[in-house]
């Protein structure tokens, strides 16, 4: 019984699984405000949308202090722009990033749960984002259990995300669908809803690791879904491509498909972001006419 729940919501969706309809319906957006978006003004909302991150073997406590220091100093030497949005490490490292940090605008991410594979004990990815957030992240970044989803154990995948929710106390919670593991609209539209249902405060696109990262046409779909569930609950979910979102054009394209989907109301940085590490640079470079390596 209790999994005819989750059938019943998928069946109740409208959003479509067309994927020729889906790749049609994203070149129309972009030829339609691509061009026009690609300003100054735009580039700036965008940095301010950006998780900047690091997450790599070689990071430590010194490594992620430099790193956070330069997110410190942007304040400084550009007081007139907003700053990126949050610092994204592992979950090891968000007290290293509470003790640095000094721009109170920035939030502390961390990827948890097994990251990026998803494969490892409920309890220690339960365990692992409670440590997280005791440690001072104000978001937390999970890949649904990829595994069972794609067996159709639809339980067993809104349990956990449910229960890691749980242990996120008072911090964000965003699913990382990993679209290019999914691959058709069906199976992504089908992933966001189940996360939404599950309590996910964002859902993400991508790891960047494994699969292929961000995708326009999944974007379209997640942000159909998003849409979806607002209009059924009131309740307003954040988007987040990730992945691969290396230019200004990239992040311009996915900014056209959030403002023509959800509306100006999803147009800042509480509910759309950017997972990116060399996106800041290249932003800051088009926004300041001149080559800029800051971060």
């Amino acid at each position: 019984m209790a999994e005819d729940k989750y059938h019943e919501a998928l069946t109740r969706s409208k959003v479509t699984t067309d994927d020729s309809f889906v790749k049609t319906e994203v070149e129309r957006i972009l030829e339609k405000s691509l061009k026009e978006n690609m300003n100054t003004d735009v580039y700036k909302f965008l940095f301010n949308c950006i998780d900047l991150t690091t997450l790599r073997s070689i990071d430590s406590p010194q490594s992620v202090a430099d790193f956070t220091e330069r997110v410190n100093a942007f304040d400084e030497e550009h007081p007139e722009m907003k700053n990126v949005a949050a610092i994204c490490v592992y979950p090891n490292f968000a007290p290293v990033v509470r003790a640095v940090l000094e721009v109170s605008s920035v939030d502390i991410a961390c990827v948890s749960g097994g990251f990026p594979s998803s494969q490892t004990f409920p309890e220690v990815k339960i365990a692992e984002t409670a440590l997280a957030v005791e440690g001072g992240a104000d978001e937390i970044d999970i890949v649904m259990n990829l595994g069972d989803f794609l067996d159709g154990d639809y339980e067993s995948v809104c349990d956990e995300i449910a229960e890691i929710k749980h242990s996120c106390r008072d911090a964000r919670l965003k699913v990382i669908l990993e679209a290019g593991a999914l691959k058709t609209a069906e199976n992504i539209r089908n992933a966001s809803i189940l996360s939404m249902y599950s309590g996910a405060d964002f859902i993400k696109t991508s790891t960047g690791k494994e699969y292929p990262g961000a995708d326009l046409r999944a974007a379209y779909v997640m942000c159909q879904c998003i849409k979806e569930y607002f209009d059924q609950t009131g309740r307003m979910v954040g988007f987040k491509p990730a992945g691969g979102v290396r230019t200004p054009e990239d992040a311009v394209s996915y900014y056209c498909i959030v403002r023509e989907v959800l509306g100006e109301q999803w147009l800042t940085n509480e509910f759309f972001r950017l997972g990116a590490s060399g996106l800041a640079n290249n932003l800051l470079s088009a926004i300041l006419g001149t080559e800029t390596k800051f971060f």
